[in-house]
């Protein structure tokens, strides 16, 4: 039977046991550490006629029975070393997980169909894909948006500009790191065989409102810069190949 070979992706994996804030973002991997810029929020664009303000955290795995707002996403941290999205190789962190919460001003929770605000160990259902493990530390940022901003598109969408913002400074780190000293590491072929029948497996995603939005094909794997929003494309099909979609094709914005 003849095979043809489309595309190679190449995912390589260094694990995280330890979370810390300093005086600048990078990654040390002797300790397995990941060093946050204590200051990092000050140093990012905010439009402050959308965010009244905002918060970094980093949440331990035994330290999760507090109270958060209304959970807009979970984000891992990867990106793009050699290639586009579904080819060449991505760097990825395991052992670490990234959190976005939004409230306005006023208390009111960034919402659409219902708000997912309360204690965390009770709001989300860990160790399923695209949620935290029980042993992820999560870096949690929590937005505080102006007034009435929770309910109308841009409110969320800019929590989500910044969000982004927050991880590519921890993806500036790991582009850097060497391929060698990877955790792990798997690799993904795309294959044709001629011959046989073509399979399409149908993804219905959200594309509806304010919360409800997804984003396709952003510059890095899971990412919001470059990302387009199913809605504004008028929510038509989208053709993407199994490794565009292994590699973070899709982004949820709810």
């Amino acid at each position: 039977m003849e095979e043809r070979e489309l595309r190679r992706l190449v995912i390589k994996a260094f694990h995280i046991i330890n979370v810390k804030f300093s005086t600048k973002t990078f990654i040390d991997l002797k300790s397995k550490t990941l060093f946050l810029d204590e200051n990092l929020l000050q140093s990012l664009n905010v439009d402050r006629e959308i965010i009244k303000d905002a918060r970094l955290s980093i949440i331990e795995k035994d330290k999760r029975n507090i109270f958060v707002n209304s959970i807009l996403d979970f984000s891992p941290i990867a990106t793009k070393v050699l290639g586009n999205l579904g080819e060449g190789i991505t760097h990825v962190l395991t052992g670490v997980c990234c959190m976005l919460t939004a409230v306005d001003e006023e208390g009111v929770q960034v919402a659409e169909f219902g708000s997912s605000e309360g204690i965390l160990s009770e709001q989300v259902v860990f160790n399923r894909a695209g949620t935290p493990s029980d042993e992820d530390i999560i870096i949690h940022l929590d937005v505080t948006l102006k007034k009435g901003l929770g309910t109308i598109r841009k409110g969320p969408t800019e929590a989500h500009k910044l969000f982004d913002l927050v991880i590519q400074e921890v993806r500036k780190s790991l582009k850097k790191l060497n391929g060698k000293d990877c955790d792990e590491k798997h690799e993904y072929v795309d294959k044709v065989q001629v011959g046989k029948k073509r399979v399409v497996i149908i993804k219905q995603v959200a594309g509806q409102g304010a919360m409800y939005d997804t984003l396709f094909l952003p510059n890095e794997p899971a990412g919001f810069e470059g990302g387009r929003s199913v809605i504004d494309i008028g929510n038509v099909p989208i053709i993407l190949t199994p490794n565009e979609f292994r590699d973070g094709a899709l982004r949820a914005m709810h």
